[in-house]
């Protein structure tokens, strides 16, 4: 079977699982995959090219970090046996690689590429080779580089390079392939929340509420990109002003609400939602230091808008993540 008709098989069985509903990418999610690679052999094994094919299976440590078991059968290989009079006698070669690797994934959690490294060890097994009896085992190190593209929240393609060195014969080999999975699970949603009662506030606005104490406010607004989830460079100052208030407030929690424009499916914009709030969540936990528990994030699609859909500047207003922390003080 050609490589590109494997492929090909392995999406349309992925894209008949996709139509599922998955919860969000991120720490604790699960990705699953089917995987086709062309197998480049060291010339110590005296064999051809072949393929592999196979699946994995790995868990997010991390929103960035994961750890995954993948395990193929080698196809279409063949060995080389020298023999007499300069003709060559041909084996079919078998076997199969194990492998156990963690992987780095660049980019925040909802963007559509995800650039990899990965780095771990497998055992490779292969039988019929060239002046050895019975199965040739080895430990590899391994080594990859890639990248993902999501297409849906949960659908990914991957593209990647892999380099494997054998500790026992001290071989090289590298392989090139693609795959396909669904990404599933994720952190739970976080419960829903009532809106805060409106209050017109400027960012850091005191207001006297009583005789004898005042309520501090603090009010974030980040502004997206059409279709984009990304926090834009111009937005980190705001954010850091809500964490640094939040750090004078230990005991405060504040939740991030994503909203979308009109544009697109409601499904779709729901899930856009989330992944900018969880966006800005991350800025503020990992790159502010706020402790995690603190910070809770929900979407809420097209179903808020404040301004008019109908105009472009109207829809650019509505594309934002909100939040607000106020607290009472003596």
């Amino acid at each position: 079977m050609k490589l590109k008709n494997t492929l090909g098989v392995a999406i349309a069985s992925v894209l008949a699982f996709g139509a599922q509903s998955v919860l969000a990418q991120g720490q604790g999610a699960i990705e699953t995959e089917v995987f086709a690679k062309r197998y480049f052999t060291d010339s110590m094994h005296n064999m051809d090219n072949g393929n592999l094919y196979g699946g994995s299976v790995g868990y997010f440590l991390t929103d960035d970090v994961s750890l995954g078991l993948s395990y193929g059968e080698y196809h279409h290989i063949e060995s080389k046996d020298k023999v007499l009079n300069n003709n060559t006698s041909r084996k079919k070669v078998n076997g199969s690689l194990a492998s156990i690797d963690a992987t780095y994934h660049f980019g925040d959690v909802g963007s559509a590429l995800r650039p990899y490294l990965s780095a771990g060890f497998g055992h490779q097994s292969l039988s019929n080779l060239p002046a050895r009896t019975g199965r040739d085992r080895t430990t590899m190190a391994n080594i990859g580089a890639g990248a993902k593209y999501y297409f849906a929240e949960n659908f990914f393609v991957r593209a990647g390079v892999d380099g494997m060195h054998g500790l026992d014969h001290n071989q090289s080999e590298w392989m090139a392939g693609m795959g396909v999975g669904l990404n599933f699970g994720g952190a739970s949603k976080p419960a829903r929340v009532e809106e805060p009662a409106p209050v017109v506030s400027a960012p850091m606005q005191e207001e006297t509420v009583a005789a004898e104490a005042e309520t501090v406010r603090v009010e974030l607004e980040v502004l997206f990109d059409f279709d984009k989830a990304n926090v834009k460079d111009g937005s980190y100052s705001d954010i850091e002003n809500l964490a640094e208030f939040m750090k004078q407030y230990p005991e405060l929690s504040t939740t991030v609400e994503g909203h979308t424009d009109s544009a697109g499916p409601d499904a779709y914009n729901q899930k856009l939602s989330e992944r900018r709030a969880h966006a800005v969540r991350k800025v503020m936990v990992e790159k502010y230091g706020v402790a995690a528990d603190r910070v809770n994030a929900v979407g809420h699609g097209e179903t808020r808008p404040v301004a008019d859909n109908a105009t472009e500047e109207g829809r650019s207003l509505n594309r934002r993540v909100e939040a607000v922390v106020e607290v009472q003080v003596e």
